[in-house]
């Protein structure tokens, strides 16, 4: 309780005198330290900081969880999140293509690059060539990376997992007037998932479980979305992760598995002429800003950035018949509960 209390305040100046010294050690020292806070009582704040390695320092994890806490109740009675649906950005591409249609854009549908002719001078146009078969120039071409990662590259394991159960003691109304959760956010710490052949977790693995209110699944039906850092046994490690949180979990069945790992390169937009490669998105479970600012950027490089006023032009689009057009989205809310799992409970 202590901790909760300064972490609502750790930014005033007196709360601030404690941790500024500490600012880039761990967290774990700092809680061990200053709040004589146990492993597992370390375990529960490091979870929600939903840091996927645990090396969190100290300022940033105060400002995660202090975000955390004080967005409960913003939108809604009893929950401080928003999820967005299929365990990935693809509602947050949904906003952007809309922007752009509003702004003008043209979507052609089911079709993809297969081919992009160099340019002979920078300011000649860039031919691209369409797996439709047509051919289109532009003076501007905007790409995703989808080249294979460094070597090194930041790496995630994901798992995803479709289950004959409505997983309804996670999804229990636990404040007064606030709707029913229809995301639950559940945290293994490192140690508390063991693989078949008896090998811990070195790595804390997280969940998030889907209710069929979200619309990912038919009634009756939940959907787990397993995520922990990239290593030998990290397969083996969600999948563990699975049994165990089934087998506590009225052992329903498992009508689908999906594996796969993620990666991540560059962090800057990479130029050349008029053709720019974006970043990949960060691996953050929590959605990252600069994914957005990255965006920006391109854009501004697109508009002819130079100019001093450029800033106010975006994301405002003119009607024809002059006026400014607001951009609104209807967002499906998802409530959330967090859930974090002691290390002696596997």
């Amino acid at each position: 309780m202590k901790f909760l209390k300064f972490v609502l305040d750790y930014d005033s100046e007196s709360n601030a005198e404690v941790w500024r010294s500490h600012a880039d050690e761990p967290l774990t020292t700092f809680l061990a330290s200053q709040f004589s806070l146990d492993n597992e009582l370390q375990a529960y704040v490091l979870a929600l900081t939903m840091s996927l390695d645990q090396n969190v320092v100290t300022r940033d994890g105060l400002a995660v969880i202090n975000r955390h806490l004080t967005s409960m109740g913003v939108f809604g009675p009893g929950f401080a999140a928003v999820y967005p649906k299929w365990g990935g950005l693809s509602e947050v591409a949904q906003v952007a293509c809309r922007a752009g249609a509003v702004g003008g854009g043209i979507y052609i549908l089911g079709t993809g690059i297969e081919k992009v002719v160099d340019q002979a001078e920078v300011d000649e146009p860039v031919e691209v060539v369409l797996s439709s078969g047509t051919t289109v120039k532009t003076t501007w071409l905007v790409l995703g990376t989808e080249d294979q990662p460094e070597a090194g590259a930041e790496q995630i394991s994901r798992l995803v997992a479709v289950v004959t159960s409505p997983l309804a003691s996670l999804f229990e109304v636990s404040v007064e007037a606030a709707p029913a959760p229809a995301v639950a956010v559940i945290a293994y710490p490192p140690g508390s998932v063991i693989t078949k052949d008896g090998i811990a977790s070195e790595q804390p693995v997280y969940v998030y479980a889907h209710s069929s209110d979200t619309g990912e699944c038919p009634i009756g039906q939940s959907v787990l979305y397993f995520t922990t850092r990239t290593c030998p046994l990290a397969k083996a490690l969600l999948e563990a992760a699975l049994e165990s949180l089934l087998t506590a979990l009225e052992s329903p069945q498992c009508l689908y598995q999906l594996y796969y790992q993620q990666s991540h390169g560059s962090t800057s937009i990479q130029s050349k002429g008029t053709l720019v490669h974006l970043p990949a998105p960060s691996l953050n479970l929590a959605f990252d800003d600069s994914t957005l600012e990255s965006i920006h950027e391109a854009w501004k490089m697109v508009m002819d950035g130079k100019r001093e006023d450029i800033d106010e032009e975006y994301m405002v689009f003119a009607d024809r018949e002059g006026e400014i057009l607001a951009i609104k989205s209807k967002a499906r809310v998802c409530t959330t509960h967090f859930i974090s799992i002691p290390s002696d409970a596997a």
